[in-house]
């Protein structure tokens, strides 16, 4: 599995980098079928009431990718909330992809 971190208007230090790490954690253990994730932590530089600070992660899996992006006030907030998103995205894909047709019973024939 590759892990790359990027930053936008923003120098990600090694305290948020095992952050995000230790975060991830969690979704490497409901699916094991990771292939590649990308996270970009983004500080907005707009004119408004509060700096949004943005955490977008895209996950590669096989057969298809999975995005999710998450805005706060706070880094590690915004962090914690693209997690849980995250975690909701990779059950239900994984929900998905499971084989649910089962083979029936073979039926015993009485001579």
């Amino acid at each position: 599995m590759n892990l790359t971190i990027s930053g936008h208007h923003l120098e990600v230090t090694q305290a948020l980098r095992n952050y995000v790490n230790a975060k991830l954690e969690r979704i490497t253990r409901h699916f094991d079928q990771i292939e590649d994730i990308r996270v970009r932590l983004i500080i907005e530089n707009e004119t408004e009431k509060d700096r949004r600070q943005r955490a977008e992660c895209l996950i590669h899996v096989k057969g298809g990718d999975l995005f999710a992006e998450s805005a706060h006030e706070d880094l590690y907030a915004a962090l914690d909330q693209l997690a849980d998103k995250l975690d909701r995205l990779v059950v239900r894909h994984k929900s998905r992809v499971q084989d649910h047709h089962h083979a029936s019973p073979k039926r015993l024939v009485a001579v």
